[in-house]
C-alpha cells in the first residue's frame, strides 16, 4: 500500500472512531433520562467536556491504527483501557460539578452518565471493528469460489488451540478447506458447537466420523496435549486410512495466534511432548545479563543450543569455544545472521591445552563457564579409553582449575545419565568430571558456584539414534537396532538447554542436579514411531537386532540407589544428593589417570576408574539388569 494512502484510511479510522465515540454521550442521556429534550444543554455542554479527551485517548493509545478486518481481543483490551479512563475523568468532573451545585435543571448531570457512555463507548468502537471483519470474511466466503478438490478437514482438538486455528482457516478460504467439525478428549464437549462447527465426538470417535464425512485431513489441534495424547490421535488416522498434520506445541506458538503456516507434519518430538519447561527468567537473567559467557563445545549441538537460549539473556560477551574450527565457524555465522548487535568471539583451544587455557581466561575474563565439550560416544569411548580420560576427565580438571584461578562466578558442567552406575568407560569419565566439579565446589568463595547437570539422551543430537534411524529409513532399511528391551530416557535440545539455564539459575554450590526425563522409552517403538511418521508401515521397513556394543546398557539410570534426591523450588530439576569428594584422594587419582592415559596403558585405566567409583561395572557383555532407580520425582528424596 502507498505511503499516502495508508496515511488517508488511518485518517479516516481516527474520524470514524472519534465520531462514534462522541455519539456515546447523547446515546447515555437518551437511555438515563425520560425526557432528554429538558436536557439539551447539559447533553451538548457534557458531549463538548468529553470531546477533547477522547482525541487525546484515541491519539495516545493508536486505536486508528487498529486492522479492523483482523480485529482481536488485544484491540478490545485498547478499547477496555479508553473508556475507563475517560469514565473516570468524567465521573470525577460530574462529581465536582454537582458539588458545587452549578447548572440547574439546564445542566443538569445525573451521576451513571459517565458510566453509561463507558458501556456505550465499548459498543460502539468495538461494534465498529467486529462488524468490519464479519463484513469482510461474509464477502471472502461469497467472492471465493472453492474449486471441486476442496478438501474435506477434521480438527482434533475443540480447545483454546482448535479453536484458533478453525478461525484461521474460516479467514482463508482461498485455501479450500471445508471443516466438517471437531473430535476432543473432553466427552462433555460432544455435541456443542465451536465457531458454528459441531463438535462431532470424542477422539476414540475418530475413524467413524472420518467415514462417515468422507473427511480428508486430521488437524492436531492440541498444543498443551502430552505426547501419549498426539501418539492416540495418530494411531486412529492410520486406523481410518487418512493423513494428518499438527499444530506446534505451546511453547512453539510465539506470535500469540496460530498461522495456517505453522501446520506441520507430525515429527517424533510431538509424540514424546511434555509440559513445556516453565523458566524462573528473573533468576537466569541474573547470572546471565551484562556477563562474560564462556561455552565449551560451542558448535556441538547441545552447546549452540545452550548458546542460543544464553543469548536470549543479553550477556555483554559469548566466547564460544571449540577444538573443531568447522563447528565453531557455522555457530558464529549463526550468530551473525540472526543476532547481528552480539558482541562474541570465537575460540580455537583444546582443554587438554592448560597454557592456552590460561591465556583465554586473562584475554576474555568469562564470568559465567558452561562445560559441554565431552567425546560421548560409548563404543568409541570403549575402544579408546586414554581419550575419554585426556579430553572428558583431564580436560575438565584443567578448565576448573583454569576457572578457579580466574574467579569465574559460575561453572556449569553438563553431565549424563551414563554416569550413573557406569558400564562404559565413557560414562565413568563423566561420573569423574562431576566429582572434580565437586571438589572445586568445595574451595569455592561465597560469590562462586560450581555445579553439574545430569541428563538422558537428547533427540536430533550429534551421534544420537534418531539422525541414524532417519538415515536408515531414507536407505530403505534396514533400521539397526542392539536389543529389543533396549529403553532410554529422551528430551529434545531446546528443552535440554532451557533446563541447564534454570538448574545454574537455582544456584546451589556443589549439587549434582538431575533433570526430569519422564518415562524411559523403547527403542524399538521410537523406530516404529519414525517409521510411520517417514510415511511407511512397519512391515516395509525391517528392523535388525544386532547386539549390545561394548559399553552399553539396556536401561540407563539417573540416580545412583545411595543417591536420592532432593526437590528444588523447580518441578523438573532435582538434586541429587551425592557423597563429599576428598581433594586428596581425587588429586592422587587423576595424576594416575593422566598416567595411564599418556601412556596408553587401557587396563590401568579401568582400574583406576573402579578404584574411583563403587558401582563401575567394566562391560562384559551381560548388562541387562532393571535400573535400581527410575526418574525422580518430588516425594523421592530419602537419606544418603
Amino acid at each position: 500500500m502507498a505511503p499516502r494512502s495508508r496515511s488517508n484510511i488511518l485518517t479516516l479510522k481516527f474520524i470514524i472512531d472519534t465520531l462514534v465515540w462522541t455519539t456515546a454521550a447523547p446515546a447515555a442521556f437518551l437511555l438515563r433520562v425520560a425526557h432528554p429534550l429538558q436536557y439539551g444543554r447539559a447533553i451538548l455542554f457534557y458531549t463538548a467536556l468529553g470531546f477533547p479527551f477522547k482525541l487525546g485517548l484515541i491519539w495516545a493509545k493508536g486505536l486508528f491504527r487498529h486492522t479492523w478486518r483482523r480485529t482481536s481481543l488485544n484491540d478490545l483490551f485498547d478499547i477496555l483501557w479508553v473508556t475507563a479512563i475517560l469514565g473516570l475523568v468524567m465521573g470525577g468532573l460530574t462529581w465536582l460539578w454537582r458539588a458545587f451545585g452549578l447548572g440547574g435543571i439546564a445542566f443538569a448531570l445525573p451521576r451513571s452518565i459517565p458510566l453509561l457512555e463507558a458501556a456505550l463507548g465499548i459498543l460502539f468502537l468495538g461494534g465498529a471493528r467486529f462488524v468490519t471483519r464479519g463484513m469482510e470474511e461474509r464477502y471472502l466466503r461469497r467472492h471465493t469460489h472453492a474449486p471441486s478438490d476442496t478438501k474435506k478437514v477434521l480438527i482434533a482438538g475443540a480447545g483454546e488451540g482448535g479453536t484458533l486455528l478453525a478461525r484461521e482457516i474460516q479467514r482463508h478460504p482461498e485455501m479450500h478447506i471445508t471443516l466438517v467439525g471437531f473430535v476432543d478428549n473432553n466427552a462433555s464437549r460432544t455435541g456443542s458447537r465451536v465457531l458454528g462447527l459441531p463438535v462431532l465426538g470424542t477422539l476414540a470417535d475418530l475413524p467413524a466420523v472420518v467415514k462417515h464425512y468422507g473427511v480428508e485431513e486430521v488437524l492436531i489441534a492440541m498444543p498443551k496435549a502430552p505426547g501419549k495424547t498426539v501418539r492416540q490421535v495418530i494411531d486412529l488416522c492410520n486406523q481410518a486410512g487418512v493423513s494428518y498434520r499438527i499444530m506446534p506445541a505451546l511453547h512453539e506458538i510465539l506470535t500469540g495466534k496460530v498461522l495456517v503456516s505453522q501446520i506441520r507434519p507430525v515429527k517424533l518430538e510431538d509424540l514424546l511432548r511434555r509440559e513445556p519447561v516453565t523458566l524462573d527468567m528473573h533468576s537466569i537473567a541474573a547470572y546471565l545479563t551484562g556477563k562474560n559467557v564462556l561455552i565449551t563445545g560451542a558448535g556441538g549441538s547441545i552447546g549452540a543450543e545452550i548458546v542460543r537460549q544464553v543469548l536470549r539473556f543479553h550477556p555483554k560477551r559469548v566466547i564460544l569455544l571449540g577444538r573443531g574450527e568447522y563447528s565453531i565457524y557455522q555457530i558464529s555465522k549463526e550468530i551473525r545472521a540472526n543476532w547481528p548487535e552480539q558482541n562474541f568471539v570465537s575460540v580455537i583451544a583444546d582443554l587438554r591445552n592448560m597454557p592456552r587455557l590460561r591465556r583465554v581466561m586473562r584475554e576474555h575474563q568469562p564470568q559465567v563457564i558452561f562445560h559441554a565439550a565431552a567425546h560421548k560416544h560409548v563404543p568409541l569411548m570403549e575402544a579408546q579409553p586414554d581419550e575419554a580420560v585426556l579430553n572428558n576427565v583431564i580436560g575438565t580438571w584443567n578448565l576448573v582449575q583454569a576457572a578457579q584461578e580466574a574467579g569465574v562466578e559460575r561453572f556449569v558442567n553438563i553431565s549424563t545419565d551414563k554416569a550413573v552406575n557406569p558400564t562404559s568407560v565413557m560414562g565413568a569419565s563423566k561420573r569423574v568430571s562431576e566429582f572434580i566439579v565437586q571438589a572445586a565446589a568445595a574451595e569455592a568463595q561465597p560469590h562462586q558456584v560450581f555445579v553439574s547437570v545430569r541428563f538422558g539422551n537428547v533427540l536430533g543430537s550429534r551421534g544420537s539414534v534418531v539422525p541414524l534411524f532417519q538415515e536408515q529409513i531414507r536407505r530403505g532399511g534396514p533400521i539397526t537396532i542392539t536389543h529389543p528391551e533396549m529403553r532410554r530416557y529422551f528430551m529434545t535440545i531446546p528443552e535440554a538447554a532451557q533446563l541447564v539455564l534454570q538448574a545454574a539459575g537455582i544456584g546451589q554450590n556443589g549439587a549434582v542436579y538431575v533433570l526430569d526425563m519422564g518415562e524411559m522409552v523403547k527403542i524399538v517403538d521410537l523406530a516404529k514411531d519414525l517409521i510411520r511418521l517417514s510415511g511407511y508401515h512397519e512391515d516395509e521397513i525391517p528392523i535388525v537386532f544386532t547386539g549390545l556394543r561394548p559399553g552399553e546398557k539396556l536401561y540407563e539410570e539417573l540416580l545412583t540407589a545411595e543417591e536420592g534426591v532432593e526437590s528444588t523450588r523447580h518441578q523438573q530439576i532435582f538434586i541429587a544428593k551425592v557423597q563429599p569428594v576428598d581433594k586428596t584422594w581425587l588429586e592422587k587419582h587423576l595424576q594416575r589417570l593422566r598416567a595411564a592415559a599418556e601412556t596408553g596403558d587401557d587396563n590401568a585405566i579401568r582400574r583406576l576408574f573402579l578404584a574411583m567409583i563403587p558401582t563401575y561395572t567394566p562391560w562384559n557383555g551381560n548388562t541387562s539388569r532393571l535400573p535400581e532407580t527410575q526418574t525422580p520425582k518430588a516425594d523421592a528424596a530419602s537419606e544418603p
